[in-house]
């Protein structure tokens, strides 16, 4: 099967965990960003004289900055993969989302038709204060008419972020009436933790989505929160989070485990040795750990899952993690772009390193998660484990494995009934969130009804007239479906109410749902009976 044919289905098979994402996440959330005005080498070299050449005697006119861009990523590409360098226009976004927060009004929008509609309003959020409401149709930014303009996302974007504490005025739309507002922008956060609840009556559950600035903060209120529901057991869910900080991941590293152990080292050529310990005693030191990860579990998820596996204090359930050990520096430039280098390796305690690969050149190694496919590596636990490295064994004799990402310690194949290919456009065209947010706004004092996402799970169901609704409005966004068979037509009736939920308890609500049926969640229940984990 061809690269073409991959790229029309595999998004429907990548459907929850979004790895067209995570790809960029891999080059862009390097371990330890740190800011720092990059050193100026004396002496005119090779390179300086050819650019200088260019400048002064090439026959036409040339952009100085579009030709330094490209010799600069034409050099990174002989480095590794995760060696980049960030244009100065994306590196304040690059920035926010490591941040956990940015500057604007708090809403999450999408554009239907030429028309700019308010997706979620953020809680207590400016927009929230101001009194915009999920299904409200922009009409108005400022002096700028935004409704059947051909607006792009970026050009909203740009108009409704600013500094905090400027005000901008909107004029909105609501059912038939036409609404103005002003609102005054603040902080909005952008949260790291997607969910945290009670799974059973003893067992927690927390999704991590990355590694920002914020991310130990929101872990421990939630920690605490469950723990005062009663949690007895967790189960940490790291799949598809492509990493970040690595500080973020030590410190939740260091709640789970006692005394001062060793939690991650890191070394390079130019960099030395340097260990990271526990300082504390940690709020879950004792209690069952369950970590659920996958092949988009990548970088910072790896050094605290590889922290957790070495010290045998959690069963990791999933399938072989991304494998990427490599820990970036950010060095600020002149212009206002970013080099973030590789630096150093990371090591897990007992001295594995989890990079896999990158010889072959970094297209082999993007599409390496395609080749686990193909190869089987997805499906089958023997050819999952990594045993082309070095063999390391725990305290307790478990074997563990270095180069190419972390083995779990239960292995849960990937659901091939998800590959379906006539399904895939209702994914890669996003017509069923789409749908989702449109049946909402239209039903939405029924949705009203349900106060947590636990009662919609359990009363809620997607009949077939909502199915139906859903086939008619994928047929209208010119998305030709077959006959659908029963479990097709589960799949859809689990995945619309869970984007129900969404819009109702944003991602904390879709994985409430989503989780009542997910294997891997199933096989952590089962494992915390086990007597065997601490």
């Amino acid at each position: 099967m061809n690269n073409k044919k991959l790229q029309v289905w595999l998004p429907l098979f990548f459907s929850f965990s979004m790895l067209i994402g995570i790809f960029l996440g891999y080059k862009l959330h390097g371990n330890m960003p740190v800011s720092r005005n990059i050193f100026q080498m004396g002496g005119r070299g090779t390179l300086q004289e050819v650019f200088e050449l260019i400048r002064t005697r090439y026959v036409d006119d040339v952009s100085l900055d579009t030709l330094g861009q490209s010799a600069i990523e034409s050099m990174l590409t002989q480095l590794d993969p995760h060696s980049v360098f960030i244009p100065a226009k994306e590196l304040n976004g690059v920035n926010e989302d490591l941040a956990g927060r940015f500057e604007g009004i708090g809403v999450e929008f999408n554009i239907f038709e030429d028309t700019v509609h308010v997706i979620t309003v953020l809680k207590d959020g400016p927009s929230d204060k101001a009194g915009l409401l999920p299904g409200d149709r922009f009409l108005r930014v400022g002096d700028s008419v935004v409704a059947g303009t051909g607006i792009s996302s970026d050009g909203i974007r740009s108009m409704l972020k600013g500094p905090r504490g400027t005000e901008v005025s909107v004029i909105v739309m609501r059912g038939k009436e036409q609404k103005p507002f002003k609102i005054t922008r603040g902080f909005i956060p952008i949260y790291s933790l997607d969910a945290a609840y009670m799974l059973q009556d003893s067992t927690g559950y927390i999704r991590l989505n990355k590694f920002s600035e914020t991310t130990y903060e929101e872990f421990m209120a939630s920690l605490e929160k469950l723990q005062q529901q009663g949690m007895k057991e967790l189960v940490l869910d790291l799949r598809d989070n492509g990493g970040g900080i690595m500080d973020e991941a030590v410190e939740i590293a260091d709640e789970f485990l006692d005394g001062n152990r060793l939690i991650v080292y890191t070394e390079g050529k130019h960099t030395p040795r340097k260990e990271y310990t526990c300082r504390r005693n940690g709020l879950f030191e004792k209690g069952k750990l369950i970590l659920l990860m996958n092949e988009g579990s990548a970088s910072a998820s790896e050094v605290l899952a590889g922290a957790l596996q070495d010290w045998d204090r959690a069963t990791i359930i999933g399938r072989r993690s991304f494998g990427k050990g490599l820990v970036q520096e950010q060095y600020n430039l002149r212009d206002g772009s970013a080099l973030r280098l590789t630096v150093a390796r990371y090591y897990s305690p007992l001295g594995r390193s989890i990079q896999k690969s990158y010889s072959g050149g970094i297209e082999k190694y993007n599409e390496e998660i395609l080749e686990r496919y193909h190869n089987g590596k997805l499906v089958n636990a023997d050819s999952n484990k990594n045993t082309n490295g070095k063999v390391y064994t725990t305290e307790r004799g478990k074997k563990v494995y270095g180069g190419g990402g972390i083995s779990p310690d239960v292995f849960i194949p990937l659901d091939t009934l998800l590959i379906d290919t006539s399904l895939a456009p209702l994914y890669t065209r996003n017509t069923m969130g789409n749908f989702a947010y449109r049946y909402y706004i239209a039903h939405k004092s029924q949705f009203d009804q349900y106060k947590t996402p636990a009662a919609f799970s359990k009363m809620y169901t997607v009949n077939d007239a909502v199915l139906n609704e859903l086939l008619v409005f994928a047929q209208k966004d010119s998305v030709q479906l077959r006959p659908l068979n029963e479990a097709n037509k589960d799949r859809l009736r689990l995945r619309v109410k869970s984007l129900l939920a969404r819009q109702q308890w944003r991602n904390e609500g879709y994985f409430e749902v989503a989780n009542g049926e997910d294997k891997m969640i199933q096989k952590a229940l089962e494992e915390v009976k086990n007597p065997v984990l601490k």
